[in-house]
């Protein structure tokens, strides 16, 4: 897997779209502890996969694994978020699908940097 910068990796550009639109889908919410903690969760995605990029290896593959667990955090928080109404339900689906899929590339990003080593 080689990459100069993170900003090239596909992973790290969708995290980031994903931080985006969960600070847009918020932004009208009155509430404040519920949004604050997915916003912070959504960025610690994209943070994370930046921050281990710049890091050896073994770190690496350590950030991926947190920006997992964020994603992680990011489904649990949008499924409550749309049972008390802060997300519609489609709002909820994209962030959901999005953090699937965010999973898997990083589950398969930390498979390759582990197979070069």
């Amino acid at each position: 897997m080689a990459f100069s910068s993170f900003e090239d990796l596909e992973v790290w550009k969708r995290a980031c779209l994903l931080a985006v639109f969960v600070y847009e889908s918020l932004n009208k919410s009155k509430e404040f502890g519920l949004p604050d903690q997915m916003q912070r969760s959504a960025v610690s995605i994209a943070s994370n996969i930046a921050e281990g990029a710049e890091r050896p290896t073994k770190d690496f593959t350590r950030f991926l694994r947190i920006a997992k667990g964020s994603a992680a955090e990011l489904r649990t928080q949008s499924y409550i978020a749309a049972k008390v109404g802060i997300l519609n339900n489609e709002q909820m689906k994209h962030i959901v699908e999005e953090t699937k899929g965010i999973a898997r590339m990083l589950t398969g990003l930390a498979r390759s940097l582990k197979t070069e080593n």
